[in-house]
């Protein structure tokens, strides 16, 4: 049985708030190292492998929820962050964290809306 649009939106939804709130830890875990020595900065994969699981959209016409639930967000180091003299960016870093939040407050919203329109649809449209 496949699941319904209901269920992908809210797994998709679920995934990037998940995303986006291990992002604003790794870029806290970077400002915080800023004056460390020897120190790799961390960022999040997500983006990449959202992308992977929505091709099947182009081919299938649907997103599948099997490719969907293989999406995990995950923290990475930076390749060439450690040794290379100043590897975190305090300015690059803050302008990140104000995106990152602006994002998250977005998706917030969008699953707000997602469960009014459930409601108004289990309520028959009636308040």
């Amino acid at each position: 049985m496949t699941d319904g649009i209901e269920a992908v939106t809210r797994s998709a939804l679920a995934l990037a708030l998940d995303a986006a709130s291990l992002r604003q830890q790794a870029i806290a875990t970077n400002i915080a190292n800023v004056n460390t020595i020897g120190y790799a900065p961390v960022q999040v994969s997500f983006e990449s492998q959202l992308a992977d699981a929505r091709r099947s959209l182009g081919t299938t016409g649907f997103v599948d929820p099997f490719a969907l639930s293989q999406v995990s967000p995950r923290v990475e180091t930076v390749a060439g962050g450690a040794g290379s003299g100043s590897p975190v960016q305090l300015d690059v870093e803050a302008a990140e964290m104000a995106r990152n939040a602006v994002q998250y407050q977005a998706l917030l919203k969008g699953l707000s809306r997602h469960f009014s329109i459930l409601s108004m649809a289990a309520s028959d449209g009636r308040k």
